[in-house]
């Protein structure tokens, strides 16, 4: 995956570039301090990703990020940025950013962020996703929840798994079962916590610190 790397802090640009360039399958293709001059770039140069920070002069990460999805819908962004605020995070996603990582997470983070999106998928970190369902549950504070209900050790297994972004299959190969068992547990779950989907299940599971 080709990428340009855009942020106005020089050192820390020169750091990413030599940590993003130890990572397979990842080329550095450009990097930039000044945001005005991506667009141009994009324009010269072929990009997968624009990894980009979010607080930058002229064009913040946001402004950054619609005006170039604007001319090059295919081009997806990374959006790498000390801000764990819930509206920032959402203004991002609504944006069109792929991936929302703090720049305090490790090369592991940032290794599966990266190819998570070379796989076309949307990446949240643990944090992103905890500050986002956090909120959530404050905004909707009067939605009632049944009280903690019986749930198995496989059952808490597969929650966990579940707000790891896992796939059914992913799971399935984790725990060494078949999807369809993973998907008979999912309905389960759905059942005792009483909720339509997995951002549901992992609300419940937050709020009664199952995970």
């Amino acid at each position: 995956m080709r990428i340009l790397l855009v942020d106005d802090h020089e050192i820390l640009l020169e750091s990413l570039s030599m940590l993003v360039a130890t990572i397979p399958n990842m080329e550095i293709v450009g990097e930039l301090t000044d945001s005005r001059k991506v667009i141009a770039f994009l324009e010269n140069h072929e990009v997968d990703l624009l990894m980009t920070d979010m607080t930058m002069p002229y064009l913040d990460g946001v402004q950054l990020t619609l005006q170039a999805r604007q001319k090059f819908p295919n081009l997806k962004v990374l959006m790498l940025t000390v801000s764990e605020e819930a509206e920032v995070i959402r203004e991002a996603f609504r944006a069109g950013v792929y991936g929302y990582v703090m720049k305090k997470a490790g090369k592991t983070e940032l290794t599966l962020a990266l190819n998570t999106i070379a796989k076309g998928e949307k990446y949240f970190g643990e944090a992103v996703m905890k500050e986002l369902l956090s909120q959530s549950l404050e905004i909707n504070s009067n939605e009632t929840y049944s009280e903690p209900v019986t749930l198995t050790n496989r059952e808490l297994e597969i929650i966990k798994q579940i707000a790891a972004e896992l796939s059914t299959q992913e799971i399935a190969d984790k725990l060494f079962i078949s999807a369809g068992t993973v998907e008979t547990h999912r309905h389960n779950i759905l059942r005792k916590l009483n909720v339509k989907n997995s951002i549901g299940i992992i609300k419940y599971a937050l709020k009664n610190r199952l995970i």
